[in-house]
């Protein structure tokens, strides 16, 4: 289970075991909080298996969606580093395993082991690359250029050739998809209905089908 996390990928052996002696699996289900802005930070949390999406709520009581996690991502990882509560909230997707480590027993790894911190600053510099690129797409791109990129995306990660063409099972409703490429959900219901009429993608109940690939990369282009 531990090789499945990034963080944890490159210890040896006897370094894994000292880890496994102090973390402990949680499971959730879909739509369960695993925690919420504001909670302190004093607890080490990584994905060994489902989605959960990453969220901030605005004084309007708007959900901002800021990233959507997978197995082997660390959640809220510069809180508990930090000793700060939570910036954001977390939420399972889907039927969700995570390894928890409570805050002390962490640090204590982290002193005992150099490439655990190295992993650590690996995984955060990775994640906070994917962050920028991602505010420069939502303040530069056009709507539907970032909608084809967030495909492209999910297609690359998870998706399988499945169903007539590359299936992504991952369903997102309409106004996660807004909140993901920062537009309204008017706009995603009138992306989505076109892209479905063209054959370019199909909403399906779990998840979705892209069938026309080249069509969304021409469009990510643009």
């Amino acid at each position: 289970m531990l090789r499945r996390i990034t963080l944890f990928r490159r210890l040896t052996p006897a370094a894994r075991g000292r880890v496994a002696e102090v973390a402990h699996v949680r499971s959730y289900e879909r739509g369960d909080l695993i925690f919420s802005e504001g909670e302190p930070g004093d607890v080490f949390i990584a994905i060994v298996t489902g989605r959960v999406k990453v969220f901030k709520s605005t004084p309007a009581g708007k959900e901002i969606i800021l990233e959507i996690f997978a197995a082997g991502d660390p959640l809220g990882a510069v809180a508990v580093y930090e000793s700060a509560p939570f910036p954001a909230s977390a939420l399972a997707l889907e039927p969700t395993q995570c390894l928890r480590i409570e805050q002390g027993s962490f640090f204590r790894l982290l002193e005992q082991d150099p490439s655990l911190a190295r992993g650590l600053l690996s995984g955060l510099t990775i994640r906070l690359a994917e962050l920028t690129r991602r505010l420069a797409e939502l303040t530069g791109a056009r709507v539907e250029a970032r909608f084809a990129r967030l495909f492209l995306k999910l297609c690359d990660q998870i998706g399988k050739p499945e169903r007539g063409g590359m299936y992504v099972a991952m369903p997102l409703s309409r106004q996660e998809l807004a909140d993901l490429t920062g537009t309204t959900i008017e706009t995603a219901i009138r992306i989505m209905s076109r892209w479905q009429k063209e054959d370019v993608l199909h909403t399906e109940k779990d998840g979705f089908v892209v069938i026309d690939r080249n069509a969304l990369s021409e469009t990510a282009a643009s």
